[in-house]
């Protein structure tokens, strides 16, 4: 749940590393590392950045009480001097990030942290974990809502989550992603969203018969009346009384809000179609047709293709567990070190796999803007030193196949620096903005991106290259460490 203090999530080898750092006198050296991820999860064509707050959060209330410096002691590993050092222990360093809910690729540093190197390196795990898991399921809920396309997408994974924590969090991730309302009571309490539902085949199985408990339900919920109709029989049982409460709701005079009913089971497309039919020949042109049950965006988008005439969705167990994809791929590693004079020395991890060679030194991430559309042309992931003249033509190039090159002309672009500063020499100093305040912004992130790239199926790739100083320093390291 939403802690004060998880400073002991930590993997057992960031306290080992930790302590050898103090052992050798090193622990004060400043060291530069981004957390960033490979490759897009669900292949699709892009992710969302989600977790900043609960990153924030975590950071504020590092600190070691007794009783973590107890547990320490017990394990014969740790020193007395290097438990006396933890006790004064707090985040002293910077942190740069990309805001939530922005549209982001792989490679980019989401978050840059430059601090000592004892501090940087407890952060590694929990903030993977924060930000691997919102980021991926911000994702998974972006292609459910597209795929709905205009359709309201609720979150309904309560029950299927991995534990409360996946519950409450992936709830307010999908919320940024799109979806307009959760079931899950306490996330709407914790981020002040919308929360919906209707009632289970329960409902209907605790009453004599089923139009006893549809009435029940619509006297006591006239201003939102969603029926489930398919506890016996959909079209032969359920709808039937469904029209039958409708009629005596309307003929009562009662004010009636959003009314409909819900399929929660068998063939979505010919039921919805059926049912459709049903209502509007009693007259309820307005009443809404929702349904549950094993959805994703996979079978929205063949359900939408097959004309189904579903307006609201209930989207569970394949949302909130990103169902295929089950984690994210988001990765800690050292950028570089800063020793006197403000000297940055960077660093890279070299592998026979060309995906996972780092790119080195301090970076951040501009993003090229076409003038006359507003749409995003490139990222560019550049030194943090380095300026670019939108006033002036930029040519840019893939880092692996060198030859793929775009030439922006001056004037014809505008650029903005994704990095903003959180915190600052221990100090948080940025103010996170509601969730459904991140969810708008969401949205209008992804209106940036053409049509191609937001496809749900094989998108087009928007390039995402590197700014040839960095390219230069990376070529250098890679031949002189490999003595070429």
């Amino acid at each position: 749940m939403y802690y004060n203090n998880l400073t002991m999530l930590a993997d057992y080898y960031e306290l080992t590393m930790m302590q050898g750092y103090f052992l050798t006198n090193t622990h004060e050296r400043k060291a530069v590392f981004d957390l960033f991820f490979r490759s897009n999860p669900l292949d699709n064509g892009y992710s969302i950045a989600a977790g900043l707050e609960q990153a924030i959060e975590y950071i504020k209330g590092l600190h070691f009480t007794e009783a973590d410096i107890s547990y320490l002691r017990s394990k014969g590993v740790f020193k007395e001097e290097f438990l006396d050092y933890l006790r004064n222990f707090k985040f002293s360093g910077d942190v740069y990030a990309i805001p939530e809910g922005t549209v982001v690729f792989p490679q980019e540093p989401l978050l840059r942290i430059t601090a000592s190197v004892i501090e940087a390196q407890l952060l590694e795990s929990a903030l993977l974990n924060i930000i691997n898991h919102q980021s991926l399921l911000a994702t998974k809920a972006v292609r459910v809502v597209n795929a709905a396309a205009g359709d309201k997408v609720l979150e309904f994974g309560l029950r299927r989550a991995q534990g409360p924590d996946a519950a409450i969090y992936g709830a307010r991730a999908a919320m940024i992603g799109g979806c307009t309302a959760t079931s899950n009571v306490e996330a709407g309490r914790m981020f002040d969203v919308p929360i919906a539902g209707t009632h289970a085949h329960s409902w209907v199985m605790s009453f004599d018969d089923e139009l006893t408990a549809f009435r029940e339900y619509a006297k006591l919920y006239p201003s939102v009346c969603l029926l489930l109709v398919d506890t016996y029989n959909t079209l032969k049982s359920g709808m039937p009384n469904a029209l039958k409460v409708f009629k005596e709701l309307k003929d009562s005079g009662v004010k009636i809000g959003t009314y409909g009913v819900r399929l929660d089971s068998g063939d979505l497309a010919y039921l919805s179609k059926r049912v459709r039919e049903m209502l509007d020949e009693a007259g309820f042109h307005d009443a809404i047709i929702s349904a549950s049950g094993d959805l994703d965006e996979n079978l929205i988008t063949n359900l939408k293709g097959e004309d189904a005439k579903i307006t609201l969705w209930g989207v569970g167990t394949k949302l909130i567990t990103s169902d295929k994809c089950p984690a994210f791929g988001g990765i800690y590693k050292l950028a570089a070190e800063i020793i006197e004079d403000g000297k940055v020395v960077p660093k890279i991890k070299i592998s026979e796999n060309p995906a996972k060679i780092t790119n080195p030194g301090i970076k951040t991430v501009f993003r090229l803007y076409d003038k006359a559309t507003g749409k995003v042309k490139a990222d560019l992931i550049s030194l943090y030193d380095e300026i670019i003249d939108a006033n002036q033509d930029l040519t840019i190039f893939d880092p692996i196949n060198t030859w793929k090159k775009m030439t922006l002309k001056g004037g014809e672009f505008w650029v903005k620096n994704l990095l903003v500063p959180v915190f600052l020499n221990g100090e948080c100093v940025y103010k996170s903005p509601s969730v459904m305040e991140i969810a708008a912004f969401c949205k209008e992130d992804q209106e940036t991106l053409w049509e191609e790239n937001r496809r749900l199926f094989k998108p087009n790739i928007l390039p995402v290259d590197l700014s040839e100083k960095l390219y230069n320093l990376k070529r250098e390291m890679i031949y002189e460490i490999r003595g070429e």
